[in-house]
Order: structure tokens, then C-alpha cells, then sequence
């Protein structure tokens, strides 16, 4: 690593954030007392040139987190092939050239994280949200095979549906409900994506992308049913330790 010693977070809202305390207890448990990690929330994201502009050669890389995804793109000067592929970006490195690279280890932090528990009957899926991280869920899925709808409260592709197309029989055809929208999270806890919860059954699979509450009302009506349950804080810590792999290898492009 350079001598540069600045991380950050890009976001709107962000005070709740999983990546600054992570990344502070990293660098006190590996004694590297130089490095600091601070949130930098903006209202827009075009501020984000503003915020590196001739303090650039201070950053190692920044994590990018809901809204800006997707959006933070147009400001970087290349993505790693996957990230491309994904069309949004959670990581990105400052080169020594002061070049910005984006990429996505949400689909790592996913992928590792779902695969342990998924079973046989669970080939198709409902994605629950349409923005920069379901992007990276859809990946994981395609790359495992497995079909899938998105489920939007504006649905305006091929393969979206409305809430309100949820049937018994999309629920019993789709075992693997994914919630990659920000409904019920921490202060809203007591709301849960609308979804015909009556046909959740034991062969279900519920992953909440969320981690605040460790168990959502999405998670709690599934369990409930039977159904296998997972909330997204080991797809965080995993998507972080993925991070810091590609801010620590200079040789990544």
C-alpha cells in the first residue's frame, strides 16, 4: 500500500453505517494507526468530485453504498470486468495514477454468503427491489443458474412484476425470496416488503440484505413459516474483507 492513508464511505444517510466501524476496529486490531475511514454523506452525487478534488492523493479507496451505486459510475475512469457486467459499483480504488476504478464485491459477499444453505428445490427466485444492489444479487443468481423475477413497486421491464402479481403460485414456484430493498430497516422495523406471506412454507429460503435489526419483520414472517432464514451482515463483513483485498493489491487493475 502507498503512503496514502484515507478511506471513506459514499452515501446519503449513512450514519447508521456497517463500513466505518468495521474498517476503524480493523485498523486498531492491525495496529495501522495511520489509516482512517470516515463517512462522507452528500445529498447529491455529484458532489463526489468535489470531495477527492485535490485531496486525492490522500485516498486509498472508498466503499459506495444506497443511493449511489449505480450513479457514481459516470465519475470513474474504468470498472473491473465484473462491475461492468453488474452495472453498479461498491468499491473503489484510487490508483497511483490518481485513476478512480470501480468494482463490485457485493456479488462476492452474496454469493459466498447465500451458497451455504441453498438446497436442491431452490432453483428460482424473487428479488424484492430493482436498485444497485439487487444489480449484483441478479449476477450471483445467473451465474448460479437459478431464474428469477425482480418484484417492483413500479415495475417497468420484461422480467418485473408488481407486489400485487405475487400469487400462490409464483410463492410456491419461487423458494428463494430475496429482500434487496431498504424496507424495515433499522428506525422501520416494523415494516416488512409486502408479500403474500401465507404461502411461505418450510422449503423456503429468506435473505434480508439488511443487518439492522439482525432479524427483520421479513426474516420473522418467514421464520415463523419454517422457512430458512439469513439477514446480510456476513455478506457485509464478506464484501468488506474483499474491499480490502483490492485496496491492499497493487497489482489490481
Amino acid at each position: 500500500m502507498s503512503d496514502r492513508t484515507k478511506f471513506g464511505l459514499i452515501g446519503k444517510n449513512i450514519s447508521y453505517s456497517f463500513s466505518e466501524g468495521y474498517f476503524s476496529k480493523k485498523f486498531k486490531k492491525l495496529n495501522l494507526k495511520e489509516l482512517t475511514y470516515k463517512n462522507f454523506d452528500i445529498p447529491e452525487i455529484m458532489e463526489f468530485p468535489f470531495l477527492i478534488y485535490q485531496r486525492e492523493e490522500e485516498f486509498i479507496g472508498f466503499n459506495v453504498t444506497i443511493p449511489y451505486k449505480e450513479s457514481i459510475i459516470k465519475y470513474l475512469n474504468s470498472l473491473d470486468p465484473d462491475a461492468e457486467k453488474i452495472g453498479a459499483v461498491n468499491t473503489i480504488k484510487v490508483m497511483d495514477n490518481n485513476e478512480l476504478v470501480g468494482f463490485n464485491t457485493d456479488a462476492f459477499g452474496f454469493e459466498n454468503s447465500l451458497k451455504p444453505q441453498l438446497k436442491e428445490h431452490h432453483k428460482k427466485a424473487l428479488i424484492l427491489g430493482t436498485g444497485g444492489a439487487s444489480k449484483a444479487v441478479a449476477f450471483v443468481l445467473d451465474k448460479l443458474g437459478i431464474e428469477f423475477l425482480y418484484v417492483s413497486r413500479n415495475p417497468s421491464k420484461e422480467n418485473e412484476i408488481s407486489y400485487t402479481d405475487l400469487s400462490e403460485e409464483l410463492m410456491e414456484s419461487h423458494k428463494l425470496l430475496l429482500n434487496c430493498s431498504p424496507v424495515g430497516t433499522h428506525p422501520n422495523i416494523d415494516k416488512a416488503p409486502a408479500i403474500p406471506y401465507e404461502f411461505i412454507t418450510n422449503k423456503h429460503y429468506l435473505f434480508d440484505l439488511i443487518y439492522n435489526p439482525s432479524k427483520t419483520k421479513f426474516l420473522a414472517n418467514g421464520e415463523e413459516k419454517g422457512a430458512q432464514i439469513k439477514n446480510g451482515l456476513e455478506m457485509l463483513e464478506l464484501q468488506a474483507e474483499r474491499s480490502w483485498e483490492i485496496w491492499n493489491n497493487d497489482a489490481q487493475q
